[in-house]
């Protein structure tokens, strides 16, 4: 069986749609019987079954309804028509406007991830950094939806490929608005070497880096994701790098990251100090000596005045 036949045969249970919809037993049931939707299946002991493209739209429709939208004229439509009215596309007043307006909700911008409307998470993404200056944007939006991405992947509910094409979208946006950014002096410190571990597959993360310790004037040494204990040692070395910032992402295993980051501590001299974020759960679950954990993306600019104060000269 093909993966796109084995992700059309999962279904959910009503208790489950009532959960993630919002919309009552009844309602679900009475749209069925005026409106002709939901059509769920059955499963083998006769009870309603609800495929994952049923409720996407019904999450969509239940917004719609929440700012006053009327069930009947919209439940016929198609999920991507849903899409376009959440923001604000298909509205006389909104023609031809294709982005979400900062500060909405952010499942608005998940359910662009769910459509695969690239082009349109995209445009929506710059046009928020730009609005909302890096730091806003960073800490108010990106960093709350890539906890958000990273859960609807692992209910299930956001496949791999739509995930990274929203990493690779963030990644866009952060670039950009990184590049814009006046670079501080060459002498400025602390100098930061920005890295992730070998487990470590997205660049977003090291970039949400680059941008808050940027914006805090440091000097800011990017080496990427995907890197070996050595090669980050020997860069920190070579760089005279003050601080290794190490992204952790849920991709993380925890032995592994524990095993990494203490073997880290141990090879890099003691006066750089090393401090590892990220969305992993594994981070607070057990300490590593001599590495600073930071919780919060604004924990990055806490530590770094904290850090200025106790190497003034």
């Amino acid at each position: 069986m093909s993966a796109i036949a084995v992700a059309a045969s999962v279904t959910m249970p009503i208790s489950v749609v009532e959960r993630d919809t919002g919309l009552s037993k009844d309602t679900l049931r009475v749209w069925e019987r005026r409106y002709g939707f939901p059509l769920p299946q059955r499963d083998p002991a006769g009870d309603r079954a609800y495929t994952p493209q049923q409720i996407d739209k019904l999450r969509a429709i239940k917004r719609l309804v929440d700012k006053g939208h009327r069930p009947g004229r919209i439940v016929s439509l198609e999920l991507a028509e849903l899409h376009r009215i959440l923001v604000g596309m298909g509205d006389a007043a909104g023609a031809g406007d294709r982005t979400v307006i900062p500060g909405a909700d952010l499942q608005l911008f998940a359910d662009l991830v769910r459509a695969r409307d690239v082009q349109t998470l995209r445009w929506s993404l710059k046009q928020a950094a730009g609005e909302m200056g890096l730091t806003r944007f960073v800490m108010d939006l990106v960093s709350p939806l890539n906890a958000l991405v990273a859960d609807g992947c692992d209910r299930g509910l956001i496949e791999m490929f739509e995930e990274r094409l929203y990493t690779e979208s963030v990644a866009a946006a952060l670039q950009q608005a990184i590049g814009a950014m006046t670079l501080p002096h060459a002498q400025s410190v602390p100098r930061v070497l920005l890295t992730g571990l070998h487990q470590e597959s997205h660049d977003t993360g090291v970039l949400v880096a680059e941008a808050m310790y940027g914006l805090a004037g440091c000097h800011c040494l990017q080496l990427g994701p995907r890197n070996h204990v050595y090669d980050i040692v020997r860069a920190a070395t070579a760089l005279g790098a003050d601080i290794v910032s190490v992204t952790c992402g849920s991709g993380c295993q925890p032995g592994q990251l524990y095993h990494a980051l203490g073997e880290l501590r141990a090879r890099t001299p003691a006066a750089t100090a090393i401090w590892a974020g990220g969305n992993s759960p594994a981070l607070g679950r057990r300490p590593v000596r001599g590495v600073l954990v930071l919780p919060q993306v604004d924990s990055m600019l806490e530590e770094i005045t904290v850090w200025r104060l106790a190497h003034a000269p």
